[in-house]
């Protein structure tokens, strides 16, 4: 069996994509979770790119043993060296640098010649290795460039020093035959290829991002790149949880093995859905709701007979096992510590503390504590953020009626501790809320985005809110679950603007 080593790029290309906004406790998290899921690179951001992403990169590499951080730093010195200065307290240094090879890209964007293009990419990894072991050098728009110069320039790159090269499908342009093809004209011209690692980084534009990079792999790629859920710029990346369930199950013809614990998937999955705010679709590969559902009657007498007649993929496989959940308003402490550590999560005494109140809580107004609204709660402690000043809700109430102008009050608490109660309408309920609370935070506040999902199922559910806003002409997101979605979505939309002041906090130390 041959390896194929899995990068992730969640934190950063698929950071990139549009509405997702993680703060640095969040961008630990996923590491963390990232690594018992078994990718071998962790690709944690551009740290050249603000303070904040330079503070994330830096804790990730502190933080993760057993996974390969990395950074991006464009082709230029001050991007690298501010790169190392984040990444040099990992295990083992990798720095990710790239330039543009297609004709159109260097004409447009970067007006450089081929020839100054070379020399640029070959500089830029002759310092890089100065400071990195580990340099992976990536040809950007790699599919609609000239393969000839693409072979030039990665013979150059490799004698430079690069130990892993990237061929990215950045706009999602090839097919699977073409990209494969590609991977083979590369391996077969580029003299010293067969020393370097050869990565396989995919757009969904056309739908076809895992598709090429199975190819890639038929084709020699030794190191695929992803996200999780498949989340990244415009349609997205190649979904790395389907990549992985791809090569097991067809194990007898890829001949591969990635290395991932296929059984933290679903965790995995979960965890980067309910941070980024970005929904699983239902008939999502692998990791959809609907994934395991079979409502056809033909479907369903196969499955009563022999689940293999129609399931490929188990839901134990990905770790969607259903499991009696005993806790409830009569468990303890302990119980419930032991419970949160089944489930994965290692929090500090004082947050367990704060769970478990939570959990407590819940339980006298719910019936049924679902493995969901653990995760939930469990989640939301695990990645609380530095202790700063925030707005707090102390309470909340809304008049309406048919008849009527929905009103909302509010009594909140602001960051210099003051207490203060505000009255507004809205033409429902939500706007009401929302139109309340801007009348108590310092700054301009307009909602970009609002939605409310249910995290459990039955009538007492939670109900998890999702505010996307723009405050002072940033854009940031806020969360929060409860049964009442209406006290859920005012603590969202504070949840949002504490985040935005938090994240100012730390670019101002």
């Amino acid at each position: 069996m041959g390896k194929i080593d899995i990068f992730d790029t969640t934190l950063r290309d698929g950071e990139q994509s549009a509405g997702i906004n993680l703060n640095t406790a969040e961008k630990v998290e996923i590491a963390r979770q990232l690594e018992r899921f078994g990718v071998a690179v962790i690709e944690a951001g551009f740290p050249a790119s603000s303070h904040g992403d330079f503070e994330a990169v830096k804790q990730i590499a502190q933080t993760v043993k057993n996974s390969t951080v990395t950074g991006l730093a464009r082709a230029v010195q001050s991007d690298i060296l501010t790169s190392f200065e984040a990444l040099k307290y990992g295990e083992q240094p990798h720095l990710h640098t790239f330039i543009a090879t297609s004709p159109i890209h260097m004409e447009y964007k970067l007006k450089k010649t081929p020839d100054q293009v070379v020399e640029i990419a070959v500089e830029s990894v002759k310092l890089a290795k100065k400071y990195f072991p580990l340099v992976q050098w990536s040809a950007e728009d790699a599919t609609r460039s000239n393969k000839e110069f693409l072979a030039r320039i990665i013979t150059e790159v490799i004698k430079a020093g690069a130990t892993t090269i990237n061929i990215p499908d950045t706009v999602g342009y090839a097919t699977p035959s073409e990209y494969g093809a590609l991977f083979h004209y590369l391996r077969e011209t580029v003299p010293g290829i067969e020393k370097v690692k050869l990565s396989a980084h995919c757009h969904d534009d056309l739908g076809l991002a895992v598709a090429n990079s199975l190819a890639a792999i038929e084709n020699g790629a030794t190191q695929i790149e992803g996200t999780i859920n498949g989340i990244g710029e415009r349609a997205g990346n190649a979904a790395l949880e389907e990549i992985a369930v791809a090569l097991k199950i067809r194990g007898d013809y890829y001949q591969t093995e990635s290395g991932i614990v296929l059984k933290e998937t679903k965790r995995t999955s979960q965890l980067v859905s309910q941070l980024t705010g970005v929904i699983i679709q239902p008939n999502k590969a692998v990791v959809g709701k609907n994934a395991f559902a079979h409502e056809s009657g033909i479907h369903q007498d196969g499955m009563l007979k022999n689940p293999e007649t129609y399931e490929i993929i188990t839901p134990a496989m990905i770790g969607e096992v259903s499991t009696e959940l005993v806790l409830g308003k009569h468990s303890g402490r302990h119980a419930f510590i032991s419970r949160a550590k089944q489930m994965g999560f290692e929090l500090t005494n004082e947050n367990y503390a704060k769970a478990f109140v939570a959990f407590k809580d819940l339980a006298d107004r719910k019936k049924e504590i679902t493995e969901e609204d653990l995760f939930v709660l469990l989640t939301d402690q695990q990645v609380q953020a530095e202790d700063v000043p925030v707005y707090v809700l102390e309470s909340v109430q809304v008049q309406y009626g048919t008849s009527n102008i929905p009103t909302a009050t509010a009594r909140v608490t602001s960051p210099t501790g003051e207490v203060v109660t505000v009255s507004d309408t809205g033409a429902g309920s939500v706007e009401a809320i929302f139109n309340t609370l801007e009348k108590v935070v310092s700054g301009t506040v307009r909602v970009l985005d609002y939605r409310v999902t249910s995290v459990s199922k039955g009538r007492d559910a939670l109900g998890e809110a999702v505010v996307k806003l723009r405050f002072d002409d940033r854009d940031t997101i806020g969360r929060n679950a409860s049964q009442d979605v209406l006290e859920a979505s005012a603590k969202a939309y504070l949840n949002a603007i504490n985040r935005q002041l938090q994240q100012t906090l730390v670019a101002t130390v």
